[in-house]
């Protein structure tokens, strides 16, 4: 079923107190040789109608990741569907915190926030099955005059992947991977406890534990079956090196449901999560002695027969010219799209030399040091992107990092040597990677080619979101000073 895939194997296992190297994945399919197949729009409404269920659960993606919905009456959804509706422009007005931005300039004050044009995509429908099956639709904004809204993430992923269809023919195909922490907390326990001493699922570093993941099996076997039951394969879960840690594969698809399915698997886990009393953490970094968590983006392009042209088993290291373009767009971007790649302050906790998160623009065979990592496998062959982490916005990244690659492929960009051994200890290329949100921010607002890759619009509003995430740590008051300078200073 999965056509010749790749199977992948750690030499050595490794305890580490940060990002986590991966190891046993199973098969991870780096072309379209299975079929994926969408709703069309009438077979999808007959379902509906079809539903026992008197509502529909719709949800927009605001700029961090964030689904933002409601549960409308059938009726009232089956009319919008056809006719049109629209969602208060607030959602990207405001931060994760429901903060309003003062520094933004599609939404705002100066519109009154009054409603973005939306559209549903009724191809997205899913049954929700812990949540009696009632359908489940995304939806996108557009603007008023009827075009896509240019920050919209969703609809950008969608700007990208058409790019790379017609301009070269290809299709974006991604396997996304989470890590993530789960505690035994509910939202008023961590409020009560100022989100200190949390209690994790699991104790001890125990990573590709049976043990640790059976004791958790009313847990773990839910979530299995009913992300399966909403539609995600689920490639490979397993504990990984951290007190209650998972992680997560996802299928290998279309760069769009593989964005879908991400933020759908996030909504399960933690929807699942609560019913028992675990609460999932995509944080990157939630606890400071404990390793972080990775979003890592595997990706390769396909043709219109579904071959994976990043192979070409002449080239000595099994790697075609336009997978060599591609990667080294990927290396050419990396420090201008750092704050899609690490959105959060939380973010870059993560990037610390010799704990498996990379800080420089490298790339390598089979290397788990540095930021782009070539896997060959043949029909598998692909490039894993190493520097996000669980928290980003899936769309976003996605879009980012094809983007990036196209335009590697586009301007024949030539790819340097790659880093062989340990590239935290070799010397860089000379180029860094921004160090905080506010480097990062400045970064992607000044770069020419974010502008021209992704669009003036949303550069200037994506990167204007993160000033504004910079400014209200800045003011901020963290445990850490208390501790440090209440009594001794």
């Amino acid at each position: 079923m999965f056509g010749g895939g790749l199977t992948r194997f750690c030499s050595r296992s490794v305890r580490h107190n940060s990002d986590r190297h991966q190891s046993i994945k199973g098969k991870r399919l780096a072309s379209s040789s299975f079929p994926q197949s969408r709703l069309t729009d009438e077979q999808a409404l007959q379902k509906i109608k079809d539903s026992p269920s008197k509502f529909v659960k719709v949800a927009a993606i605001d700029i961090d990741g964030v689904p933002r919905g409601k549960y409308i009456d059938k009726e009232k959804f089956l009319s919008s569907a056809k006719s049109g509706s629209s969602f208060c422009s607030v959602v990207f007005g405001w931060d994760c915190a429901d903060v309003l931005y003062d520094n933004t300039k599609v939404t705002g004050w100066h519109m009154a926030y009054s409603d973005f044009p939306t559209k549903m995509d009724l191809s997205t429908l899913k049954f929700v099955p812990y949540e009696n099956n009632i359908p489940f639709v995304l939806m996108d904004f557009e603007d008023k005059k009827g075009d896509t809204l240019e920050i919209c993430p969703r609809s950008l992923l969608k700007k990208v992947i058409k790019q790379c269809e017609t301009e070269f023919g290809l299709t974006p195909m991604i396997g996304p991977e989470y890590e993530f922490f789960c505690f035994r907390e509910t939202p008023k326990s961590l409020e009560a406890k100022h989100y200190t001493d949390l209690h994790h699922l699991t104790p001890g570093m125990f990573g590709y534990s049976l043990l640790r993941a059976n004791t958790n099996r009313e847990y773990f076997h839910n979530l299995m079956e009913k992300v399966s039951d909403l539609g995600i394969t689920i490639e490979g879960l397993h504990t990984e090196t951290g007190p209650g840690a998972l992680e997560v594969a996802l299928r290998f698809g279309k760069a769009l449901d593989s964005a879908d399915n991400s933020v759908a698997f996030k909504m399960a886990a933690k929807d699942i999560g609560r019913d028992l009393g675990i609460m999932p953490c995509f944080m990157a970094k939630p606890v400071q002695s404990l390793p972080g968590c990775g979003g890592h983006i595997h990706q390769s392009l396909a043709d219109e027969n579904g071959k994976n042209v990043f192979y070409d088993e002449n080239d000595p290291q099994k790697m075609s010219k336009i997978f060599r373009h591609y990667i080294a767009g990927q290396m050419h971007t990396l420090p201008d799209m750092m704050a899609i790649y690490a959105p959060t302050i939380n973010s870059y906790k993560r990037f610390v030399e010799g704990f498996w998160a990379p800080t420089t623009p490298t790339w390598g065979l089979e290397n788990r040091t540095v930021c782009l990592r070539v896997i060959e496998g043949g029909k598998a062959t692909r490039v894993e992107v190493r520097v996000p982490g669980a928290d980003i916005n899936p769309y976003l990244a996605i879009a980012a990092s094809v983007a990036s690659g196209l335009y590697g492929i586009r301007n024949k960009l030539e790819l340097p040597a790659p880093t062989t051994g340990n590239a935290y200890t070799q010397q860089s290329t000379g180029v860094r990677l921004p160090k905080n949100l506010s480097e990062a921010a400045t970064r992607l607002k000044e770069s020419k080619v974010a502008k021209e890759i992704l669009g003036e619009t949303f550069v200037e509003h994506f990167s204007s979101t993160r000033e504004w995430e910079w400014r209200q740590f800045q003011t901020a008051v963290t445990n850490w000073e208390t501790q440090r300078y209440m009594e001794i200073i």
